[in-house]
């Protein structure tokens, strides 16, 4: 009698299994929620906030650009002339746009003109790449010369290799195969240069670079004998 009554309670006990929706429905609802208002908020904030503030960036920048075209006026350009802001105002008041990283990146360039490195690094360092097959391996490269400059020479063949690859054609990825040589030259690792200089005169023998390139690999290879 004892063990039918058992068996009785146990049937009692085991009801139909819920679905995994059934049982979290209110915090999948609660995340589905939490999610969609993320969305919302991340499009009103390209649209309200974001779109308004490049565009302002965009129209006060042809100054500064002008400027930069002019050696007597880098100052400006990087500064401002009191009516128009300079680029590290817009690198810094419209960060998030376009606008401001290519003002990164006129800074960059601007300070390596005026030897002034490490603000060349710090304002490089902030660039984000477009996906322009010439204008990010240049400005990739810029930073590799602010650090040659500086004589970080490990940090400059690690940059020059990657603006070397990072869009393989016939004009930047010579230039930067022979700088990267260099480096590598004064690293005291010969066979590394070699290594580039060989590249440039079996992938790119129509370059500039390609011209001198056969006394830059006798010297390499002078140098490991």
């Amino acid at each position: 009698m004892s063990q039918n009554n058992q068996s009785g309670s146990s049937a009692v006990k085991t009801g139909p299994k819920k679905s995994f929706f059934q049982e979290n429905e209110k915090s999948i609802i609660f995340i589905v929620a939490g999610i969609i208002v993320l969305i919302l908020l991340y499009f009103g904030y390209q649209k309200l906030y974001l779109a308004p503030r490049a565009e302002k960036a965009a129209n006060q920048m042809y100054q500064a650009e002008y400027y930069a075209t002019i050696d007597s006026l880098q100052n400006k350009a990087i500064e401002g002339d009191g009516s128009f802001p300079g680029f590290k105002e817009i690198a810094d008041e419209y960060s998030n746009t376009k606008s401001a990283n290519i003002a990164n990146a006129y800074l960059g360039g601007l300070y390596l003109r005026q030897k002034n490195f490490k603000e060349a690094i710090k304002y490089l360092e902030q660039y984000s790449e477009t996906g322009s097959e010439i204008l990010d391996p240049l400005i990739i490269g810029l930073l590799g010369d602010a650090y040659s400059e500086e004589k970080i020479y490990d940090k400059a063949a690690t940059i020059y290799k990657k603006a070397a690859d990072k869009s393989k054609n016939g004009y930047t990825t010579p230039l930067f195969l022979k700088k990267l040589g260099l480096v590598y030259e004064e690293l005291n690792d010969f066979k590394n240069a070699e290594a580039a200089y060989q590249r440039i005169r079996e992938e790119y023998p129509e370059s500039v670079e390609s011209t001198s390139i056969e006394s830059f690999i006798a010297r390499v290879q002078a140098k490991q004998q």
